[in-house]
């Protein structure tokens, strides 16, 4: 068997990283939100590990489901301090693409029609 493939149990739990906290200051942050870490920004010697990564991985832009890869950490964990380095202001939200617009209605059922024919 891969070692990749094992359960690794986790010392420190979800609960504990995000302070208890299961819901995020804002709810604009979604996995495709792309973050960059603000230079001007200094790190306090109080920060938990997780943050300091997470600001370092940033140093780059990186999306939020990236940098949650890069922890190995639940992209949900990963929003919560996500969102409180945005609101301490060392991390930058930099603008996501646009959503796709869902064509009309009419348009789709043209195209289901025409798969039918085939």
């Amino acid at each position: 068997m891969d070692h990749s493939d094992e359960y690794q149990d986790r010392p420190v739990r979800p609960y504990v990283i995000t302070g208890g906290r299961a819901h995020p200051s804002r709810n604009t942050l979604r996995p495709e939100t792309l973050l960059v870490a603000n230079p001007e920004a200094q790190l306090p010697t109080a920060m938990s590990r997780e943050k300091r990564s997470l600001v370092d991985l940033c140093r780059g832009m990186l999306s939020v489901a990236e940098a949650a890869v890069h922890l190995g950490l639940p992209v949900s964990v990963v929003v919560v301090l996500v969102s409180d380095l945005v609101d301490s202001g060392h991390l930058v939200v930099r603008s996501t693409p646009q959503r796709l617009v869902m064509p009309e209605i009419e348009l789709l059922e043209k195209v289901l029609n025409g798969l039918r024919k085939l």
